[in-house]
């Protein structure tokens, strides 16, 4: 037990006064360092994937595949997509890589997302590193300043996110032709397509925004029985959205890993029928 007459170290935060006179750091003796090591890693390994990828501005169609990074392709300089989601509502002046006007909302929709906001805080500001170990901030003031006030964007994002689902959604289904877009067909990118948009619906509706949203402000549950089920279900999904976070987060690299080698002629896409 720490008694008053112990030093206490200077600083503030957990070593301001008042606080437990304990020298120590922490007290945990496992490897508590991995978890948040290991999550920087993983969203470091993202973070340059998809920057790369977006920027490359090449190789993201395949027929009758597109990368989710460049979908809805909404420039001028968007490779030819038949039938797929062109629309050209900014004109020739935009010159970089079309993936940067849409990827903003899923990353907008990611970044504010409640399990990657511990998930950063902790991996690359240790803030705190893990439980029971002391963050080393002096201060802190929360989600009150810019930019995390941002932070409280979140539902808005989870609507645009929505729409950016529901176009993945008519991907895949795009990839229900060959590459002479006759439909019918189905290659081991249909899958691939299939697995990712499965995982991008699980997680964007465990949301915690969706499940308010949902079942939110209700005093009788029992007077809205079809929003009751639906919280319910929600409610599942949202005790996954650790997992989910990370499936989709995999899947959706792996989507656009796929495209980008068969635009790259690496291999060819096998077809099943």
């Amino acid at each position: 037990m720490a008694t008053g007459t112990e030093h206490r170290p200077e600083g503030g935060g957990v070593r301001a006064p008042g606080r437990a006179a304990i020298t120590a750091a922490h007290l945990r003796t496992d490897r508590w360092w991995l978890a948040p090591a290991g999550t920087a890693a993983g969203l470091l390994a993202f973070v340059v994937y998809s920057t790369w990828r977006a920027f490359a501005n090449a190789d993201y169609y395949a027929s009758p595949y597109v990368s989710p990074f460049y979908s809805p392709c909404l420039a001028h300089n968007c490779q030819s997509m038949r039938g797929g989601p062109n629309a050209d509502l900014l004109g020739s002046w935009w010159g970089i890589s079309p993936a940067i006007i849409i990827l903003v909302f899923p990353l907008g929709f990611r970044l504010t997302c409640y399990y990657y906001r511990k998930a950063y805080y902790r991996g690359f500001w240790a803030s705190p590193p893990a439980c029971a170990v002391a963050e080393p901030h002096r201060k802190y003031s929360g989600e009150t300043r810019f930019p995390l006030i941002l932070q409280n964007l979140h539902r808005y994002f989870f609507y645009a996110a929505l729409l950016v689902a529901g176009v993945l959604t008519y991907d895949t289904a795009l990839a229900f032709r060959d590459a002479h877009h006759a439909w019918g067909h189905m290659g081991l990118g249909t899958l691939v397509f299939l697995a990712n948009i499965a995982l991008i619906w699980a997680y964007t509706l465990s949301c915690h925004s969706c499940r308010h949203i949902v079942g939110g402000q209700l005093k009788h549950f029992s007077r809205h029985p079809v929003r009751y089920r639906a919280w319910r279900l929600v409610g599942r999904l949202n005790a996954r959205h650790m997992q989910l976070a990370w499936a989709s987060l995999l899947g959706v690299a792996l989507a656009d890993l796929y495209v980008f080698l068969l635009a790259s002629g690496v291999f060819d896409d096998p077809r099943f029928f």
